[in-house]
């Protein structure tokens, strides 16, 4: 079962790396935009900053969890990250079109 933990595990540290990427353009752009924009889009990157952090500690709990019980977790994390993955769309959309209204 360790075998298991640890592909899921992974994938998800996979995952996270390429959305962590996808925040920090986001980040990028909002360095960009006017000052209300930025605060707007800055509050929502914090916020799916402390989701990410949320995804990642569960992460760890399961890492550390005995081979039995780190299914128990599952359930968390993938409710953590359900939410930090819808979260990074609706940025990803809203940034879009404040981007496009600037042009």
């Amino acid at each position: 079962m360790s075998n298991r933990r640890d592909a899921y595990v992974e994938k998800l540290k996979a995952q996270l790396d390429e959305w962590n990427a996808e925040l920090d353009k986001l980040e990028a752009h909002a360095r960009k935009a006017d000052a209300e924009e930025r605060m707007r889009y800055e509050g929502r990157i914090n916020t799916l900053r402390e989701k990410e952090q949320q995804v990642r500690e569960t992460l760890k709990q399961i890492m550390q969890a005995k081979d039995d019980a780190w299914m128990d977790l599952k359930h968390g994390v993938e409710s953590a990250w359900s939410s930090f993955k819808s979260g990074l769309i609706e940025a990803k959309s809203e940034f879009k079109k404040g981007y496009r209204g600037e042009e």
